[in-house]
């Protein structure tokens, strides 16, 4: 089970997620080799937009910070110079100069030594895209009109054959593209690459496993924009939330008025949780059925069959992200006062579960100006009818 006491990725354990990641492997892959939430891998590999860092070698000649240790140690005995770097086998100048860069005999530390020379050992080369330049303007223009880097960097080439400062490759591309510290293009820039990614996949990365077993599935970026703006009611965030002895309740929440419902289930099986979901579907008025998003989880596997019993479009989220059901998630949170975690489920029957939406839909929202869920309910449907 995750450890939420840790705080933060350490050293080693983001090498180990950056070769997974070059593996192919999912962010709940890795969160799972590593025992970490898949939200803190994605917060490691965004600071570098998804490509892996280059591992940086340090040349045998240098100093290394076992080396720099015994130049320590050396200093806290009273050793001179010399003698240090006899020890470590090095010229007393090249120590001497160590200890003079670095705090001098009284304030040396080895560990603040060797970070200090690995950050004076770095050369970093400018990006030929930079803010306002003629090629990053071309290259955003063509961007916008939806071509892609490696069709950009190709086609640079012919057009400008003996101007190398018009050549850019298309890895440099994607890298201004997607590491945040490179502010050179427009945000909007992104939603015109085909696959609507937030982090660089590597060549062995896969989709495969993704919606395993859900059968021609519809991703919440295949969701219609208008929901995005919670201007019309019927749009729905599902999910599961769970007890001890495996009992669930499904949970539901309209995106514009945060109207709640719950539904029993007997089982989290997908035929179990779409005939309970049809069932309550099939009560609504026909302006509250217009779509659902779900958690990509397995209980909706049969999304097909619920949405030709209610006419409803189902959108799965993308893996490990909670918060495109954002809505969802935090009324899930809301009812752990009545459903607390480790409680049971199994003897919350419809009625007790009708009592305790009614609760929450008769509480006035700040975010709906004080209003309750009930209340935008009645007039929306009102106007609609």
């Amino acid at each position: 089970m995750t450890d939420l006491s840790k705080r933060g990725l350490s050293d080693i354990e983001k090498l180990k997620a950056w070769f997974l990641w070059r593996e192919g492997k999912t962010l709940s892959e890795i969160g799972l080799t590593l025992d970490r939430h898949a939200g803190s891998i994605f917060g490691v590999l965004k600071l570098k937009g998804g490509i892996s860092p280059v591992q940086r070698k340090r040349r045998l000649s240098f100093l290394s910070l076992e080396e720099r240790e015994d130049i320590s140690r050396g200093l806290a005995s009273g050793l001179s110079i010399r003698a240090i770097a006899r020890n470590v086998e090095k010229a007393a100048s090249t120590v001497s100069r160590e200890i003079k860069r670095n705090g001098g005999i009284a304030k040396y530390r080895a560990v603040t030594a060797d970070k200090n020379a690995l950050e004076r050992a770095l050369r970093p080369k400018q990006c030929k895209l930079q803010k306002g330049n003629p090629l990053s303007d071309l290259v955003e223009s063509k961007l916008l009109d939806d071509w892609s880097p490696e069709q950009i960097s190709g086609w640079l080439k012919i057009k400008h054959p003996a101007s190398s400062e018009m050549h850019i490759s298309h890895e440099t591309i994607y890298k201004t593209l997607f590491i945040p510290s490179r502010y050179i293009f427009e945000k909007a820039v992104l939603s015109h690459l085909r696959s609507k990614r937030k982090l660089r996949h590597g060549k062995r990365s896969t989709n495969k496993g993704i919606y395993k077993g859900i059968i021609d599935a519809k991703t919440i970026h295949e969701r219609p924009h208008e929901i995005e703006t919670r201007a019309t009611l019927g749009h729905w965030e599902g999910d599961l939330i769970s007890g001890s002895s495996n009992s669930h309740i499904a949970t539901l929440v309209d995106r514009k008025t945060r109207y709640t419902a719950l539904v029993q289930i007997n089982g989290k099986d997908t035929k179990n949780v779409v005939n309970a979901l049809i069932l309550k579907f099939n009560g609504l008025p026909k302006a509250l059925k217009n779509t659902l998003t779900w958690d990509r989880g397995m209980e909706l596997a049969d999304h097909k069959r619920f949405t030709k019993n209610t006419s409803t479009d189902v959108y799965f989220c993308d893996p490990s992200s909670p918060w495109q059901r954002g809505t969802n998630e935090n009324t899930n949170r809301l009812l752990r006062q009545y459903f607390p975690k480790k409680t049971s489920l199994h003897g919350f029957d419809q009625s007790y579960l009708d009592k305790i939406a009614n609760k929450l839909n008769n509480r006035p929202r700040r975010i709906l100006n004080y209003l309750t869920p009930n209340d935008m309910i009645k007039n929306h449907v009102a106007l609609t009818t």
